[in-house]
């Protein structure tokens, strides 16, 4: 199985990854009050989808 190395990428991907990893905490709070609000299948959905992109990033998976 071949590692996935996010130093050995483009500058301008590694940029966006780093982006993306900043950005993922905010946009799971805000998902988590939208669906404690508002909860609809969808936003259940996609709140599973964010946690584990937060995961992967915070385990460094990605």
């Amino acid at each position: 199985m071949a590692r996935y190395y996010r130093y050995k990428l483009p500058p301008w991907a590694r940029n966006c990854l780093f982006v993306a990893e900043k950005v993922t905490l905010p946009i799971l709070i805000f998902q988590l009050v939208r669906t404690l609000f508002f909860p609809t299948t969808f936003d259940v959905f996609l709140l599973g989808l964010i946690v584990g992109v937060f995961i992967a990033f915070y385990l460094e998976w990605i």
